[in-house]
Formats: C-alpha cells, structure tokens, sequence
C-alpha cells in the first residue's frame, strides 16, 4: 500500500530526532528507548531499526556510550548520552522541525 511506504519514510527521520530528544534529557540504554518508544505506536521499532540508528550517531559522533553495571544481577547495559555535537545537530532539527511544521500549518490552513 502506498501509505505504508509514505508513513516508514517519514517514521525514519523522525525516529532518530526523538532518540536525541530523549537522550538530551538523560542517558538511555537500548532496550529502554524501544519501551519508551512503545509508548506511542506510531514510533515503535524493533531492535533490528534501533540498533543501528544507535551505532550510526555513535559513529557520526552524536552520541557517546558507556557500559554501567546492574544492581540486579543483569548483564551490564550500555548506556548513550548526547555529545556537545549531537545538541547541536539536535538545535538544527528542532528549528527545521519548527520551519516544517509552519509551513505544513500554512499549507493545510490555506
């Protein structure tokens, strides 16, 4: 179906820019970005999307990672913070978020 591809398009980008706006607030670990995530069905994503969303803005040099122990007995996870170069790149995107939405708005009102 046409909208099927229209809506994972548009679900690409947006995933990655509320990833940053999460992790700008506090570390996140994978696995709980994808049960934050869960939280609206419009942006919920398998692990096979999210991963390598993750290693992609580790590489590009948006997020930093560190592995932190449990206190309950688990496998230590691997937590992501946001460089100073991922909030910029994140300021950008929000002010072209804002200019999208605009010019969506004056679209739609005319």
């Amino acid at each position: 179906m046409v909208i099927d591809s229209w809506k994972s398009q548009i679900k690409r980008g947006t995933l990655e820019f509320c990833i940053l706006l999460m992790i700008n607030k506090r570390p996140y670990y994978g696995y709980e970005i994808m049960n934050k995530l869960d939280t609206w069905p419009v942006l919920s994503a398998k692990e096979s999307t999210i991963y390598p969303l993750l290693r992609r803005l580790l590489k590009d040099g948006f997020l930093s990672s560190s592995w932190q122990e449990t206190t309950e007995g688990l496998p230590p996870r691997k937590y992501y913070t946001i460089t100073d170069k991922g909030r910029e790149y994140l300021e950008a995107m929000l002010q072209e978020w804002g200019n999208l939405l605009t010019a969506v708005k004056g679209i739609e009102g005319e």
